[in-house]
C-alpha cells in the first residue's frame, strides 16, 4: 500500500492557486490547457475514487483528489483485481497508476502556473518504481510519450516525468 496523501495534498494545493488567468496557459502535456487538465485531473479523481470503492462526493477537482487520497488510505482498496476500460488489473496497480496521475499532473499543472512541486522522497520512489516498469509495457502505450533521456542520476521527479513523455526543463510537449 502506498500513501497517495503527500502527492494528492500537493496537487489540491496546486489546483487552489490557480488564477483565472491561467486557465488557457498551455501544460506540458499538448493535449490540455490548464482549464482542460483541471478537468481531466478531476475525472480521473473520481474514477480512481470509486474504484477504490469509495462514492466521490460533490465538489471540484480539489476537493476531489484530497478523497482520492482518503479512498486509497484503506488497504481494502489495495485488494482484488478491477476491470476498467477493458484492461483487467490488480487494484494494487490501479493504485499505482492514481499515483502517478497525481504525481505527474501535478508536475504538469505546477510548470504551467509556474510554481515549486516538491514531493517527499518515498512517494517519488514509489512512483518511480511504478513507471519505470509499468510504463514501457502498458496495456495502452498511447496514453504516454514516447521516454525523453535524462541522466541516469537526474531528481527522481525528473526521471518519473521523462519516462511519461515529459521534458523537464524544457518546452517540448508530451502526448497526454
Amino acid at each position: 500500500m502506498i500513501d497517495l496523501t503527500p502527492a494528492c495534498r500537493r496537487l489540491a494545493v496546486l489546483l487552489s492557486a490557480v488564477t483565472d488567468e491561467q486557465l488557457d496557459l498551455p501544460t506540458p502535456c499538448s493535449e490540455y490547457a490548464v482549464r482542460g487538465l483541471i478537468a481531466h485531473v478531476d475525472e480521473a479523481a473520481q474514477g480512481f475514487t470509486a474504484l477504490a470503492s469509495s462514492k466521490p462526493g460533490p465538489g471540484d477537482a480539489r476537493s476531489h483528489v484530497l478523497e482520492l487520497a482518503k479512498a486509497w488510505s484503506a488497504p481494502a482498496a489495495w485488494e482484488g483485481e478491477t476491470e476498467v476500460g477493458g484492461v483487467p488489473l490488480r487494484n494494487e496497480v490501479w493504485g499505482r497508476i492514481a499515483l502517478t496521475e497525481v504525481v505527474v499532473h501535478g508536475w504538469d499543472l505546477a510548470q504551467a502556473i509556474g510554481a515549486p512541486f516538491h514531493l517527499p522522497e518515498d512517494t517519488l520512489r514509489a512512483c518511480w518504481a511504478h513507471v519505470r516498469v509499468f510504463v514501457p509495457s502498458a496495456p495502452l502505450p498511447e496514453l504516454w510519450g514516447p521516454p525523453v533521456e535524462v541522466a541516469d542520476d537526474a531528481p527522481l521527479l525528473d526521471r518519473i516525468v521523462a519516462m511519461t513523455g515529459r521534458a523537464p526543463g524544457l518546452s517540448e510537449r508530451c502526448a497526454r
